[in-house]
């Protein structure tokens, strides 16, 4: 009933009005979706209505100033609300709390339609969806009800902090430290590349609280304003543009215990069940680009004309073209399965989540650089759109775990019983 609640809702307020802008909306509305390619495919009619929603999002609120967010660095903050008026703030929080209550694979769609108009926002909004969630599932009541239903309608805005200068891959040896002082936590340290940070108010902070290792971590909630949370400068970054990237810096930040997620020596496993979600929505995000960029390529071949022929005639391109396209509905079906595993909780739903965000990251970056090439020097410029999204996908193989320890995970769940 909470799905049919939404969908009602989605339907009610996706009558958007604007013109765009940007080249691949112009084009792809003239053309059409390829059959072949259609993301639509195999999705029941109520995931059609969330999805068609999204994709008019993204083409008529998010695709007009993409290149405008990216070039002058603006966090879009009414954007993101806008969507959130959609329910795409707390997309699989549960409704109780404000949420929409949808599935993961509802999730996956969503995104990627959403990241057809721009990836770094979307990508920022998975994140914040992330945070919700954590809150939503290992908070307590209080919590969930302090926190999620601003969180919901994005009247706050969420960072998810795991990350340390000298801790990437190696979660578990971070040493941010949580020092319990009568009913506060002393909190010591900082974060590094914390999507949000220093614009956002709310922040789910892994911090030891123990001895050494990943049983040492607890996750605390730490709120904008509290004396002791600072932020370093301003990264300047390759893609990502239209949200901010800083340090989160804690220097005896007092934080009351009861900010605690779960118990003491749940945060690593907090953190972990957190990022399962968060590879798919980033995996998602890349999905949306790729599509997006093999319908530009397809649209520039036909178009471009050398040596006295459109470049769609010339059979290289097109092998090149049905390989991006292959691809691409090949990373989709992989998410999708890892979206259904995640969901209902399957024993393969951690390789499968790592296998989803390896593979469909790495593809999609292939598809959006082959795009670029195709384009010549015409890819090359700002003025369209596939050099965007080439620099805004590139970093999805580095973050919620790099694609290197993606493939640990996968062997170490190959090998467990051997």
């Amino acid at each position: 009933m909470a799905a049919v609640g939404t969908l009602s809702r989605f339907v009610r307020l996706s009558s958007f009005v604007g013109k765009s802008r940007r080249l691949i909306f112009n084009r792809i509305q003239r053309r059409g979706i390829a059959s072949c390619i259609d993301p639509s495919l195999g999705l029941t009619d109520e995931q059609k209505e969330f999805q068609k929603v999204a994709f008019d999002f993204a083409a008529n609120e998010m695709a007009p100033h993409m290149a405008e967010w990216d070039e002058k660095e603006i966090f879009p903050v009414e954007c993101m609300r806008k969507a959130a008026q959609l329910g795409f703030g707390g997309i699989y929080t549960q409704p109780e709390v404000g949420g929409s209550g949808l599935s993961r694979l509802d999730t996956s769609v969503i995104f990627e339609a959403l990241s057809t108009g721009c990836v770094s926002t979307t990508a920022y909004i998975s994140i914040h969806n992330m945070c919700n969630w954590m809150i939503d599932t290992f908070g307590n009541t209080e919590q969930r009800e302090r926190y999620c239903p601003d969180l919901c309608t994005m009247d706050k805005l969420a960072s998810y902090c795991l990350t340390e200068p000298g801790a990437g891959s190696d979660a578990a040896s971070l040493l941010t430290t949580a020092q319990l002082k009568g009913d506060h936590y002393v909190l010591n340290g900082s974060k590094a590349f914390i999507s949000g940070g220093g614009d956002t108010d709310v922040y789910v902070v892994m911090c030891r609280t123990g001895g050494k290792g990943a049983k040492g971590i607890s996750c605390v909630v730490v709120e904008k304003g509290t004396p002791g949370l600072g932020f370093g400068k301003k990264e300047k970054k390759v893609g990502w543009n239209s949200q901010p990237t800083r340090a989160v810096i804690f220097e005896d930040c007092a934080v009351p215990v009861t900010n605690r997620l779960g118990a003491e020596g749940q945060g690593f496993s907090i953190a972990m069940k957190g990022l399962n979600g968060g590879r798919i929505n980033i995996a998602s995000c890349s999905l949306g680009a790729a599509h997006a960029c093999v319908q530009l390529a397809r649209d520039h071949l036909c178009v471009r004309k050398q040596f006295g022929e459109p470049l769609s005639s010339n059979q290289f391109l097109q092998f090149k073209l049905a390989e991006m396209a292959t691809k691409l509905v090949a990373s989709r079906l992989l998410v999708r399965e890892a979206a259904h595993a995640l969901q209902e909780n399957r024993p393969d739903a951690v390789a499968l989540c790592s296998m989803a965000k390896l593979f469909a990251t790495d593809e999609c970056f292939t598809i959006c650089n082959q795009a670029l090439q195709m384009h010549g020097g015409y890819g090359y410029l700002k003025d369209y759109a596939v050099q965007q999204f080439v620099r805004d996908i590139r970093v999805h193989q580095i973050l919620e775990g790099t694609n290197e320890v993606m493939r640990l995970i996968i062997a170490r769940d190959l090998l467990m019983d051997s």
